[in-house]
């Protein structure tokens, strides 16, 4: 069983920072690559952002470039969204996917931002920004 756990959300006030973080674990489970979507009440969810696994190639959607960063650490087996300048429209639950693939798989990033192409998402955690 493949198990995908979001943390690090709060509550931040506008122009703060806040870091998520994501781990995805399994006794046979390895990830291709991983990203990160939100979900705003009313809304549908939408790509935030996208990292490879073999190479760590990084894809971003037009409202959080420039604010937010994707990153991995190779030995933990984590993502991380690092979200700086936030602002209160940055308001949602946040989510991890994880494609289940080898992670020396090619990964095409137009795949990243497809929310049917992940296998595993996590629970998600709240980020609310205050204005």
């Amino acid at each position: 069983q493949v198990h995908v756990v979001e943390s690090g959300g709060g509550l931040v006030q506008a122009g703060g920072s806040l870091r998520l973080s994501c781990a995805a674990s399994g006794r046979t489970f390895s990830s291709a690559a991983m990203g990160w979507f939100r979900q705003a009440p009313g809304k549908e969810r939408e790509f935030v952002a996208g990292i490879t696994w073999r190479v760590g190639t990084t894809s971003y959607a037009d409202s959080v470039k420039g604010r937010f960063t994707i990153s991995r650490d190779n030995a933990k087996n984590m993502v991380y969204l690092q979200m700086n300048s936030l602002k209160p429209e940055d308001t949602a639950v946040y989510y991890c996917a994880a494609k289940g693939r080898p992670q020396t798989s090619v990964v095409e990033v137009f795949r990243l931002p497809v929310p049917g192409w992940y296998d595993y998402w996590g629970q998600g955690t709240q980020v609310t920004v205050s204005s």
